[in-house]
């Protein structure tokens, strides 16, 4: 697993905030304000707003950067995890922070694995949170402790050896790994590879039998510790 050095964060730039509940919106406006006075706040509630917000930026030729992202992923017009590929694509340097009520294997390593910097769970409350987030001017990813405890037990043991990813998947197999750890459903990876959907689904059930485990979160984690997908 990579470290997610090459995120660099600016207190003077722009931050897009994507949350549609009022409430939280105005709570994470306000601490950011509070936290970082020269940071502008671009607050949208939804995915299409942050997605016509972006392009606008891009066609405007707006050199002003994204220094931060904050999005929820449960929103009303879907994940957050698919805004913060597209960001980590098109803004590898910008950090995004998953704000979340989520605490699941399936999005915490979802999110990581599309390139997501911190993940804090808002039901830590308004001083915890703060405190959170003053992290990111210290280099440190934000991370609520609940969220820290479960990356620990996941990555504080190693195999003692690793063997080759081919020696076990085939690369047909690889593929599709890949492509569901990156969050892609079985009707996309099918899409994406021509084939059928019943097809990417045998795969995805010989790449479980083969590495022993039975859900997408541990298919994520696997295909982070085999290095097929990067937390960048």
């Amino acid at each position: 697993m990579t470290t997610p050095a090459n995120k660099k964060f600016s207190a003077q730039g722009l931050c897009l905030l994507v949350e549609d509940q009022k409430v939280a919106r105005l709570f994470f406006q306000n601490t950011l304000k509070s936290l970082f006075p020269e940071l502008q706040i671009v607050a949208v509630e939804n995915l299409r707003l942050a997605e016509e917000w972006l392009m606008g930026r891009s066609q405007t030729g707006n050199d002003q950067p994204l220094s931060l992202a904050i999005i929820d992923l449960g929103l009303p017009d879907g994940s957050g995890i698919e805004l913060i590929r597209s960001l980590h694509a098109a803004e590898p340097a910008t950090p995004s922070i998953v704000a979340t009520i989520y605490d699941d294997d399936a999005r915490l390593f979802g999110a990581l694995a599309a390139g997501a910097y911190g993940y804090v769970l808002k039901d830590d409350g308004a001083a915890r949170l703060e405190e959170i987030l003053s992290r990111l001017s210290t280099g440190e990813p934000p991370l609520s402790p609940a969220i820290a405890h479960r990356l620990l037990n996941h990555f504080r043991f190693e195999a003692p050896a690793t063997p080759p990813v081919e020696s076990v998947l085939t690369s047909r197999e690889v593929e599709v790994l890949t492509l569901i750890a990156r969050g892609h459903t079985v009707q996309e990876a099918s899409q994406h590879l021509k084939l059928s959907a019943q097809t990417v689904a045998g795969y995805v059930k010989s790449i479980y039998q083969k590495l022993h485990i039975s859900n997408r979160a541990s298919a994520t984690l696997e295909a982070i510790r085999l290095g097929l997908v990067r937390n960048s």
